[in-house]
C-alpha cells in the first residue's frame, strides 16, 4: 500500500514536470523548429536561444557549429547531410536533419519582354451564326464544340494555324460532306463531325466558330540560369483573354519590349504597362512551357538588365523572411530599375504552390508612377538580403499597392533546373 502511494506521488511529479516542460515558452519555441533545414554551401542558419540549450552535430564533415548565449549558428561548408541534436538540461528536445546543397546562383531579370505563344491547333474563342437560306445556325455549336476547345486535326491532318483550316472548310462545303475533327478539351480529346454551312450573304462556307492560333502580350523576365541559358518569366500562367483558359503551348518566342506608358492602378481597377515589341523584333528565346508558375524556355541571345547582371544565390521558401526587399522592373522605355517593397507574409511551402508571399510596394517613386502592381509587372524578380527569393505574380484588385509573389524554387523546378541534387559520396 505504501509502495503504491509512492508510485502515485512519483507519477504525479512526472506528469506535472512534463506539462510544465510542454507549456514552458522556450520548450514550445524549440518544438516549432523545423525537423529539416536545407542550406546552400556557404550559407548560415541561426537559431535564437530562449533557454540554455546546447547543440551538437552528428558529424563535423560538412557543417561548422557555433554556440553563443543567445544563438546557435550553423555554417554550411560542403554538400551532404547531417544531424543536429538540441538538448535542454541534458534532455534531448529536438533532432534536426540538415541538408547542404551545392552553391546555386542565377542572374536576376527585370527586363520587359514581349511574349508570343503559338497554340497547339486552333483555339475556339466563340460561336457565331451563319446566315443560311434555312435560317441562322452555328455548325460548330451543333457539333458540340465549346469555347475553350482546341481543334487539333481535320480529316486526319494536323492543324497548326488558322490558315490551315479554310481549305478544308470550303472543300467540305462544296462536296456537302462533314469534316472529321479531333478536338482537345480540358478532360481529354474527342472526335466530332461538323458540316460547314453556306453563308448566303457572302457565298462562302463557314464553321460558325471564332478561332485563333496564337496569343501575344508582355511581361517581365524573372531569372536566367547562366550555365544552361534556361529562363523563367511572368510567374503565372498565360490564359486566353476570351476563354479565360490556360493556353496550351506548342511553342513560342520572346523578344525585347519597350514600355511606352503606364496606366496607373487604383482600387478596383488594376493598372497596366503599355508596351511595344522592339523595332527589330529580334527573337531572344523560345517558349516551351506555359504553366501556373510562368513561362519557361531557353535564351539564344544575351539579355542583360544593366544594374544586376551577376549571378545571385537564391533563398528557399523557408528562408524568406518578413521585412524589406526589392524588386527589379521596367516602368520607362527599357530601363530596369530597383524599387523597395515589403514582404508582408511568407509561407514556408513543402510543395509547389503559386501564392507563397504577400508583398506590398513601399517605394514612393514606383507608387507615384504606377499606383502599385500593374499588369505587365508579373515576373519582376524579388530580392532580399542579396538573394533572389521569388517573383511578383498577382495584384490585389481592391489594393493595387499589394499582391502575391511566388517562391523562386518552384519556378526553377518548372524550368527543369534541379537545385536539390547532392553528390552521393558527400553523405555523412
Amino acid at each position: 500500500m505504501k509502495l503504491e502511494m509512492i508510485r502515485k506521488i512519483i507519477g504525479g511529479i512526472l506528469l506535472v514536470s512534463l506539462i510544465s516542460i510542454i507549456f514552458f515558452q522556450p520548450m514550445r519555441q524549440y518544438v516549432s523548429i523545423p525537423k529539416t533545414v536545407t542550406m546552400f554551401e556557404g550559407q548560415d542558419y541561426t537559431i535564437n536561444k530562449a533557454a540554455p540549450v546546447t547543440a551538437a552535430l552528428k558529424s563535423n564533415a560538412n557543417i561548422t557549429l557555433e554556440q553563443e548565449k543567445t544563438a546557435v549558428s550553423l555554417k554550411a561548408m560542403e554538400t551532404g547531410q547531417n544531424e543536429m541534436l538540441l538538448e535542454y538540461a541534458g534532455i534531448p528536445i529536438k533532432k534536426v536533419d540538415v541538408k547542404v546543397l551545392k552553391d546555386f546562383r542565377v542572374i536576376p531579370g527585370g527586363q520587359s519582354i514581349g511574349v508570343k505563344l503559338n497554340t497547339v491547333g486552333v483555339l475556339v474563342v466563340g460561336h457565331h451564326l451563319v446566315n443560311t437560306t434555312n435560317g441562322k445556325k452555328s455548325p460548330g455549336e451543333i457539333a458540340g464544340i465549346k469555347v475553350g476547345d482546341i481543334i487539333t486535326e481535320i480529316n486526319g491532318n494536323k492543324i497548326e494555324k488558322m490558315t490551315d483550316v479554310a481549305p478544308y472548310v470550303q472543300a467540305a462545303g462544296q462536296s456537302n460532306e462533314a469534316l472529321n475533327l479531333v478536338v482537345s478539351r480540358e478532360k481529354g480529346k474527342f472526335t466530332t463531325k461538323l458540316t460547314p454551312l453556306k453563308d448566303k450573304g457572302e457565298n462562302t462556307y463557314k464553321l460558325g466558330l471564332y478561332i485563333r492560333d496564337s496569343a501575344a502580350g508582355i511581361g517581365t523576365m524573372t531569372f536566367i540560369h547562366p550555365q544552361s541559358k534556361k529562363y523563367g518569366a511572368l510567374g503565372h500562367v498565360i490564359s486566353d483573354m476570351d476563354t479565360k483558359q490556360p493556353i496550351v503551348v506548342e511553342d513560342g518566342q520572346i523578344v525585347r519590349s519597350t514600355v511606352t506608358s503606364i496606366e496607373k492602378g487604383s482600387s478596383g481597377d488594376p493598372g497596366e504597362k503599355l508596351a511595344r515589341f522592339s523595332n527589330d523584333r529580334e527573337i531572344v528565346g523560345n517558349i516551351n512551357k506555359n504553366s501556373p508558375f510562368g513561362i519557361f524556355g531557353k535564351l539564344n541571345k544575351d539579355l542583360a538588365n544593366g544594374i544586376m547582371d551577376k549571378p545571385l544565390p537564391i533563398a528557399l521558401s523557408h528562408q524568406v523572411k518578413e521585412g524589406p526587399a526589392k524588386i527589379l522592373t521596367v516602368v520607362n522605355n527599357d530601363k530596369v530599375e530597383e524599387f523597395n517593397v515589403e514582404i508582408v507574409s511568407t509561407i514556408p511551402q513543402k510543395f509547389p504552390a503559386t501564392k507563397g508571399m504577400v508583398i506590398k510596394i513601399t517605394d514612393p517613386k514606383l507608387l507615384e508612377k504606377t499606383g502599385g502592381i500593374v499588369q505587365g509587372m508579373s515576373g519582376s524578380p524579388i530580392i532580399q538580403n542579396g538573394k533572389l527569393i521569388g517573383a511578383v505574380t498577382h495584384v490585389f484588385v481592391n489594393d493595387p499597392t499589394s499582391g502575391y509573389g511566388v517562391h523562386i524554387e518552384w519556378m526553377l523546378n518548372e524550368a527543369g533546373i534541379n537545385i536539390y541534387e547532392m553528390p552521393k559520396n558527400k553523405a555523412s
